[in-house]
């Protein structure tokens, strides 16, 4: 490492200890953007990326809710409002027993360069709480949000913090929260993303992510003159993300093998289309059951307790959720043929895996340039509110695969070196340039 960063990441630990997956966050961002900064010393001079790297502000709170026994239960909530400097707050809430600080102020500081990239006005943040939606009734799961929202309404606000879903935080969650904000607030207005539509929300938001980052794919393919028609892609999870992701590569004509959950995946080499994700999308969104079923049902390989980076693939997408794919398994994949990874999920490759990556020199599309393409919708979805009118479905997909380009162009602009484009540096410097020059501007916020 460089000692430079080594430096700055001891001054980062000291402050944040513990914090792993924060610290692994800053780190990955820190190496590609001070060799830039020791060649622009306005940044250096003005500590940007200190700043950049500590929240301005922190919420935490208890959710108190009943239980359907009649029983009082208390959890966690967390938003973390990272940087303001060119919009609003904008970013996800993640409901997972797994949630900490840590885990939020590393999805922050990544959203705030994603953001950045998108090209919209839109500020970075995170929340949410260890409450788990799995197993609960809805009625629980309405209590839940009604409290969660009674503490957070204050915090909030279409020009302060807009919030939207993030793994656990679907279409019913975000209907609970913003019928409590409406209740408490006494307005209807685009306070939350993934609204549904018939309240405000924007067609194309749900699919948003996963055919984001199936378009990044298809960009990345270009610079080789390659496409994703007649390709064999694996694609881990088997949420929002995995689903639409699935959808888009069966429409540009690739052939996806593998989904996956908590418990494990399956391989389907004859492909999952659309009629075999049809039944993934009830079974997952509607009866909330396991994958395993996708394998009794059509009779094909189910992996207990495995992930899908052992298959044969071109492609792979993860869209499951952060350090997924380690150093074994990237070397697996790249042994088995892999050449084009696209990341739908947040951090889904450990440093080590990313080390592979680039080392090998394959196409790698990183989280926060690659899974653009929620917020971005989000990003619209705003738009539309602030309006008043909604955008047919095919113009707002146009806007999202144009943003996808867009996104692609910068990361070219700022990671070609020499005949080889290092995505990860390009979006860690693209996404940079505009919130310093912002907070340049602002004086020292």
């Amino acid at each position: 490492m460089d000692p430079r960063v080594e430096q700055f990441m001891a001054k980062i630990s000291a402050k944040n200890p513990g914090e792993n997956e924060f610290l692994q966050a800053v780190t990955e961002v820190a190496e590609s953007l001070i060799p830039f900064i020791e060649e622009n010393p306005k940044y250096k001079q003005a500590k940007i990326l200190e700043r950049i790297s500590e929240p301005e502000r922190i919420i935490l709170f208890r959710i108190p809710w009943l239980d359907d026994k009649g029983e009082i239960q208390i959890n966690k909530g967390y938003r973390i409002e990272m940087n303001s400097a060119i919009g609003p707050y904008k970013g996800g809430l993640r409901f997972h027993p797994t949630v900490n600080l840590s885990i939020l102020k590393f999805l922050a500081f990544e959203q705030v360069f994603k953001n950045s990239l998108t090209t919209l006005p839109l500020g970075g943040g995170k929340g949410g709480s260890d409450f788990d939606p799995k197993g609960k009734s809805d009625n629980e799961v309405m209590r839940f949000c009604q409290s969660f929202m009674t503490e957070l309404f204050r915090h909030i606000g279409a020009n302060t913090d807009v919030p939207a879903g993030d793994i656990g935080v679907g279409g019913r969650e975000i209907g609970f929260l913003f019928g409590q904000y409406k209740r408490l607030q006494n307005e209807f207005t685009g306070i939350l993303t993934g609204k549904g539509i018939h309240y405000g929300g924007s067609l194309i938001r749900p699919e948003a992510t996963g055919y984001g980052a199936t378009y990044f794919a298809q960009e990345m393919l270009k610079t080789r003159g390659e496409e994703i028609k007649g390709k064999q892609v694996a694609i881990s999870g088997s949420g929002n993300v995995a689903q639409f992701a699935t959808q888009k590569v069966n429409e540009l004509g690739g052939k996806v093998v593998t989904l996956s959950d908590s418990s494990g995946f399956i391989y389907d080499p004859n492909g999952i289309d659309d009629d075999k994700l049809a039944y993934v999308m009830d079974l997952k969104n509607i009866k909330r059951g396991r994958i395993k079923e996708y394998a009794e049902k059509y009779g094909v390989e189910y992996h207990e307790g495995e992930r899908p980076w052992k298959v044969k693939c071109d492609i792979a997408l993860p869209c499951a959720t952060q350090n997924e794919i380690n150093e074994e398994e990237a070397k697996t994949l790249i042994d088995n043929g892999c050449f084009c990874i696209s990341e739908g999920a947040n951090m889904p490759s450990t440093p080590e895996a990313i080390e592979i990556y680039l080392n090998k020199g394959i196409l790698y599309g990183p989280g926060k340039a690659a899974n653009a393409g929620g917020v971005a919708v989000s990003g619209l979805e705003m738009t539309q509110n602030s309006m008043r009118l909604p955008w047919k479905r095919e113009e707002v997909d146009a806007r999202l695969k144009q943003i996808m380009t867009s996104i692609h162009d910068t990361c070219v602009k700022h990671g070609k070196d020499g005949d080889y484009i290092n995505y990860v540096k390009g979006s860690n410097i693209g996404g940079f340039v505009k919130v310093a020059d912002a907070m340049l501007a602002q004086g020292a916020v």
